[in-house]
């Protein structure tokens, strides 16, 4: 018998509730950030399971959701992994942060589109300068060191599941 998973849409609201009170930098609800993720990931060409990290990709991370949570739920293996993959461990270094993303087949894709929101002008605009200064040099080293520089995408962030990413 298939289990069965949970919709992109069950995901969405699994994870607007458990970041319901979260707040950005910048004072926003965090779950702005995840929906503009999930979004960017979509126009990327990623898949049901990428759309589904998104939402996803900071719920463990952050402690809205547990790691338990995420071993036990209704989620196709390889959405876990992506989530897992995209959740920092403390004192992890970049290096192996960045390997582990690599590695990962889907999460790529969903970094890229995470960064791409994080780094987004408007949004660091409104932080102090010494915070904008730190974050845009972070999430520029991140890009680096994923592959992920200039307009060009790397062909590894390619989903072969969908022809259609570029």
């Amino acid at each position: 018998m298939t289990e069965r998973h949970l919709s992109v849409s069950e995901v969405e609201v699994i994870a607007r509730e458990a970041h319901a009170l979260q707040t950005d930098k910048a004072g926003r609800p965090y779950v702005e950030h995840l929906a503009a993720v999930a979004e960017g990931v979509r126009v990327r060409g990623g898949d049901d399971g990428q759309i589904a990290a998104a939402w996803l990709h900071d719920a463990v991370e952050d402690d809205a959701l547990s790691a338990q949570w995420l071993a036990d739920a209704a989620l196709p293996q390889g959405v876990k992994d992506i989530v897992l993959a995209l959740t920092k461990r403390p004192g992890e270094e970049l290096s192996s942060y960045t390997a582990r993303i690599l590695a990962t087949p889907g999460a790529l894709l969903v970094k890229e589109a995470d960064l791409a929101h994080n780094a987004d002008p408007a949004r660091l605009a409104v932080l102090e300068e010494a915070t904008r200064t730190r974050l845009a040099a972070k999430y520029a080293q991140v890009r680096r060191l994923l592959g992920l520089v200039g307009d060009e995408s790397p062909p590894d962030r390619k989903n072969p599941a969908n022809p259609q990413t570029h």
